[in-house]
């Protein structure tokens, strides 16, 4: 009798187990999907052969394709737990790993071998920080995530793509567009090639504590430009691209940086300075705020 019960317990496990066998996928959003995967490992590849800011365009190309995904999906009506799955492994890959490796080997180019061993220990430290709070990041958005984009308004805690844009945004400023300042001044070279360098793992691991903080961060798109707005934001706007056009670059570094730490002076101010005054309101109180993504299982963010 035992026997029979174990062997009917077995049976009804590989029932259980068939019945969750994944039949059908999306094709299109998983392969744009893949794409941001795959240009996640050319970014650890290119990183690895000293083409930095090469590896930096990958990752942006990364940000790209993450963000088309879920629209791709929402589009099709094909969202499903299995893209949320599967966008979380690549941006584990893209957002994590990837920037993580260009920060350590672009220190690892710039520094000679006596600074290099003296803050070896801490630019390991900052990468490991930076990868672990990623990958925490992403499982918490698959088990907290809702479906419902009417309700995506805001993040808990900092984007996993912003967090990348913070290293990969100075590390193309410093290869590219600070060259150009040594043939103007050498002096403004030197000092924002020495802060770029000694700054970067301090931002990795602040990029890498804030992803993993409760801290509300606005979803740009949906408070700010989808809908009607105030006439203020679209001044905003008009600013931020003439800021773009001005030069790129520099744009990225002050969008990427300013987004990034905004959420956090924003949560100080109302923790400490507004309650201190007597007036505990918290940021955002009127916007219904959701975990991680923009609205829908196959996408971990954009900003």
């Amino acid at each position: 009798m035992p026997r029979l019960k174990t062997q009917a317990s077995k049976d009804s496990l590989l029932r259980r187990m068939r019945k969750q066998r994944l039949k059908y996928i999306a094709v299109l959003p998983s392969l744009i999907t893949l794409l941001n995967g795959l240009c996640g490992f050319a970014a650890i590849v290119f990183a690895g052969h000293g083409q930095l800011a090469t590896a930096g365009y990958m990752i942006l190309l990364a940000m790209i394709a993450d963000m088309l995904d879920g629209r791709v999906a929402r589009m099709s009506k094909s969202t499903s737990s299995f893209g949320g799955q599967l966008d979380s492994l690549c941006d584990v890959v893209s957002f994590g790993v990837a920037p993580a490796v260009l920060m350590v080997k672009m220190l690892e180019y710039k520094l000679d071998a006596i600074e290099l061993h003296f803050i070896e220990r801490f630019i390991w430290l900052a990468a490991a920080v930076y990868i672990s709070c990623a990958a925490i990041r992403l499982a918490r958005f698959n088990v907290e995530n809702e479906e419902d984009e009417s309700a995506h308004m805001s993040f808990i805690g900092l984007p996993t793509p912003a967090a990348a844009g913070v290293i990969v945004s100075l590390v193309i400023f410093h290869q590219e567009s600070l060259p150009a300042m040594l043939e103007r001044s050498t002096n403004t070279y030197i000092i924002l090639d020495n802060a770029i360098t000694y700054i970067l793992p301090f931002l990795a691991f602040g990029a890498g504590v804030l992803m993993v903080t409760r801290i509300r961060y606005p979803h740009i798109v949906n408070q700010y430009i989808k809908g009607k707005k105030p006439f203020a934001h679209l001044i905003r706007v008009l600013l931020v691209l003439g800021l773009i056009i001005w030069s790129w670059r520099t744009a990225s570094v002050v969008i990427f940086c300013g987004f990034a730490f905004s959420g956090f002076f924003k949560w100080v101010y109302y923790k400490f300075i507004r309650k201190a005054s007597g007036l505990a309101i918290t940021p955002d109180q009127t916007v219904m705020v959701v975990p991680d993504q923009i609205g829908a299982v196959e996408h971990d963010g954009g900003i």
